[in-house]
């Protein structure tokens, strides 16, 4: 039982050792929809959202259609492509 006791100890003292602090994140990677304004009302085909994801500087592109159901959450490296009538893009922001 002592030995066992002895054992644990060290190990018990470690856990005040930990940083329960989160680490800082890391840089964020921001969309700029506004150099992209320029696709709005322009056919939309894949290799736009290709150039519009590259000119934005976004990490991730979501386009939606008319009625497409979207998730609410907010990222700023994300570029959003709205989708009107007849395919045409209706509008572009980040989130």
């Amino acid at each position: 039982m002592t030995k066992a006791l002895f054992a644990v100890l060290p190990l018990i003292a470690l856990v005040g050792c930990v940083d329960d602090r989160p680490g800082m994140p890391g840089p964020v990677r921001q969309c700029r929809a506004d150099a992209v304004q320029r696709f709005v009302g322009a056919p939309y085909r894949p290799d736009l959202q290709r150039r519009a994801r590259h000119m934005s500087g976004a990490r991730s592109v979501r386009v939606l259609y008319p009625g497409q159901a979207a998730t609410m959450d907010f990222r700023a490296d994300r570029l959003n492509i709205m989708i009107g009538e007849r395919n045409i893009v209706r509008s572009i922001s980040c989130g």
